[in-house]
């Protein structure tokens, strides 16, 4: 796929708006509800007071379990319960409302009874009123006014609850009716929707009945430890037997990385090289709602554990599996898209370092750059001797491929670590050695306020090549960590957009029951400046393909803040200050009329203004007004950039996605590598063109040619 429709279908709108719009359904249930009532247990009560002494004595906020604390407990768990605002009453809320400032004495005697009680009042709400939706559903879509002028508001969550039953029926109508609307918009007839709400419903009522008091503990709980920061977790006993889902939540047989945001599973980011990676159609951010395998029916998952939907998607090696998500452009949750992917394993191979050799014209004379492109920070830790052959690690890779590329004639070098999640931290700290005599490359504060510091201690030769280090808001972790210190030693030249902003560190404890995962360590610059929430910010900026408001640090909820702490002495490179006017004017002028900056441009202000929509039109003639609207925009846009390219104007959006599948089709067929270097990336050829503007403000220093070299790590 090129980089052009990777940037289509990847670009992340700015419009992403959270509620719920329905659950999920099935048959009429003529009995009413039989619910069930859940209480705590001994090992919750002790478990809890572990919690609590652990967030009060190791976490890194070093925040007090207070009346401040206990009254944002009490609104995070019902806004975790029914964020949409849909199930509970006024009269629910008034009910609860008196324990608001108990429930941190509460937690510290282990006391669980309030948690559950409001639970056990939510799962009574919720199969009520699937009750009644069941039993009405039919008679519902006969009797909707389609042409009635009337709109829903999108997002309710700074709206109150509903104060009577009949304001609770009024919104469920509304609720339903977008549903219905959309579904129909989508060419399904009535008894066609009846049968996949019904079905949906009934999974629904299902799932919640089968609740049981270990989902309870684990919402409850994870409402206070996502107060101190959103890294730290309990960790349920059936999370905790599976380390790939508790540790790093990588799900063996796609390659994606999961969690768990209220009733949905989130996509979170790809693994490069992964299965879903490749086949390009999955986004970060997207709300995985079904599973399907092969060709059978989709199960619904809205509302499922994190681990069941785990189970669901694994697979055996070249199984089929279907994703039904919510786009992270959809403007309202009743917008889905089906995904096909072929289940398969990650070679190590296809995660390593690549490097290629970058021609372009510059000035009128043809240079050559070498681009080093690094998927994440890896190291294979059985083999400890460089010499043995299996030995692999990203410094002792880019080694390699910087002599190689220095022998071919490479005038400067370019790192990609777009899309790169992070890894070894000591990968971070001897990459970053290869390019500079000496010195940190990162500080590390612990809650008790001590300071360590890591990086290259001694001083010995360096590639001193001119460098530029291109990022994206999927750079995070071990990513920052170099791109910042290259940065902060003026070192290299940071070029995209601003990275994800994870300056924390995690460490794992056990408990009576489960484990709890605890911030306990924040990263720091050598210049002082925390990596977290800001991220690194980039140079010289480049649009941004993802929503900063749906993607990175900044946009969880209770993100530790940025700060700094004391700057060390240490050496700068190059004067960038003085070069980076006339840089950023050079940049400027290329772009005005590149096609392909203009496109992304393009987006990024529909996306902006797509911002805007408050309400959604429940009228049908409305509501595919404005789906038509946003497709004409959409393909304006695309097709202004193919003027300009000399390309084909198409004359639907669906002829892009055959584009897209065909040209993966072939690329598939010439078995062409998951991390080949794109030459005809717009992005990585500006970063080109930024570098060998920048070469006379980089001198040189001094080189490291000796064959074999390899950092000390």
């Amino acid at each position: 796929m090129s980089l052009v429709s990777r940037i289509h279908t990847r670009f992340t709108s700015l419009n992403t708006l959270a509620f719920l719009l329905c659950l999920s359904g099935s048959s009429v249930l003529a009995e009413e509800a039989n619910i069930p009532t859940l209480a705590p247990t001994a090992e919750q009560a002790k478990t809890t007071k572990e919690i609590t002494l652990k967030l009060a004595y190791m976490h890194y906020a070093s925040k007090p379990l207070d009346d401040h604390i206990s009254s944002q407990f009490f609104d995070n768990y019902l806004q975790r319960l029914d964020g949409a605002k849909t199930f509970f009453l006024t009269s629910d809320i008034a009910e609860f409302e008196p324990k608001r400032l108990q429930l941190d004495d509460e937690l510290k005697r282990g006391e669980l009874t309030t948690g559950y009680s409001i639970y056990n009042r939510f799962q009574q709400r919720v199969l009520e009123r699937i009750n009644t939706i069941q039993q009405q559903l039919p008679s519902l879509i006969d009797s909707l006014d389609l042409n009635r002028e009337e709109t829903l508001l999108i997002d309710r969550s700074e709206q109150p609850w509903p104060d009577s039953t009949a304001a609770a029926d009024d919104l469920w109508r509304k609720l339903l009716k977008s549903r219905i609307v959309s579904m129909q918009l989508d060419d399904k007839t009535n008894p066609e929707i009846i049968k996949l709400l019904s079905k949906r419903y009934q999974n629904q009522y299902n799932r919640i009945q089968q609740s049981n008091a270990e989902d309870v503990f684990q919402i409850y709980i994870n409402s206070l430890t996502e107060l101190y920061d959103p890294h730290t977790n309990y960790l349920s006993p059936r999370s905790s037997e599976n380390f790939n889902i508790n540790m790093s939540l990588s799900l063996q047989g796609i390659g994606a990385v999961l969690q768990q945001e209220d009733e949905y599973t989130k996509v979170m980011r790809l693994v490069p090289a992964g299965p879903a990676f490749k086949q390009g159609a999955l986004q970060p951010s997207d709300r995985i709602v079904g599973v399907a395998q092969g060709d059978e029916e989709l199960v619904d998952v809205i509302g499922m554990r994190l681990d069941e939907v785990v189970d669901l998607i694994r697979g055996p090696k070249d199984s089929i599996v279907h994703l039904e998500v919510i786009p992270v452009t959809a403007k309202t949750d009743d917008e889905r898209k089906l995904i096909k992917i072929r289940r398969d394993t990650v070679k190590l191979e296809e995660q390593s370092a690549q490097r290629k050799m970058l021609n372009l014209m510059h000035e009128g004379k043809m240079h050559k750059l070498g681009v080093v492109d690094l998927p994440t920070f890896y190291r294979n830790f059985a083999v400890r001797d460089v010499n043995h052959p299996d030995f692999r690690s990203t410094s002792y890779d880019v080694m390699k491929h910087v002599t190689a590329l220095q022998a071919e004639g490479a005038e400067g070098i370019i790192i990609d670590l777009r899309d790169n999640g992070g890894g070894s931290l000591d990968e971070a700290n001897a990459l970053t050695s290869l390019f500079i005599e000496a010195g940190a490359t990162v500080q590390i504060r612990h809650s008790n306020g001590k300071v360590d510091r890591a990086g290259k201690n001694y001083r010995s030769k360096y590639f001193d090549m001119p460098v530029v280090v291109l990022i994206n808001r999927l750079s995070a972790s071990a990513s920052e960590i170099f791109a910042g210190a290259m940065q902060d030693y003026k070192r290299a030249l940071i070029i995209g957009s601003p990275s994800f902003g994870k300056g924390t560190v995690q460490s794992i404890n056990d408990l009576t029951q489960g484990q709890l995962k605890i911030t306990e360590s924040k990263f720091y610059r050598v210049s002082g400046e925390s990596t977290q929430h800001r991220g690194v910010v980039p140079d010289i900026l480049f649009p941004e393909l993802y929503d900063s408001e749906k993607v990175g640090e900044s946009s969880l909820e209770h993100a530790l803040p940025w700060d700094s702490i004391a700057a060390m002495k240490l050496r700068h490179y190059y004067n960038f200050e003085q070069a980076m006017p006339v840089l950023k004017t050079q940049h400027q002028q290329r772009i005005a009329n590149d096609p392909d900056f203009v496109f992304m441009n393009d987006r990024r202000k529909l996306a902006e203004d797509a911002k805007q929509l408050t309400h959604l039109p429940l009228n049908k003639a409305a509501r595919k007004a404005l789906e038509d609207d946003e497709s004409d925009k959409l393909l304006a846009i695309e097709n202004k950039r193919r003027k300009f390219k000399g390309l084909t104007l198409i004359t639907d959006l669906d002829e892009l996605k055959e584009e897209d599948s065909k040209e993966q089709a072939e690329k598939t067929a010439a078995n062409e590598p998951a991390n080949a270097i794109d030459e005809n990336d717009p992005l990585l050829n500006e970063a080109g063109k930024i570098l060998l503007d920048a070469m006379p403000y980089q001198k040189s220093q001094q080189v490291a040619k000796r064959p074999g070299y390899a950092p000390s790590i």
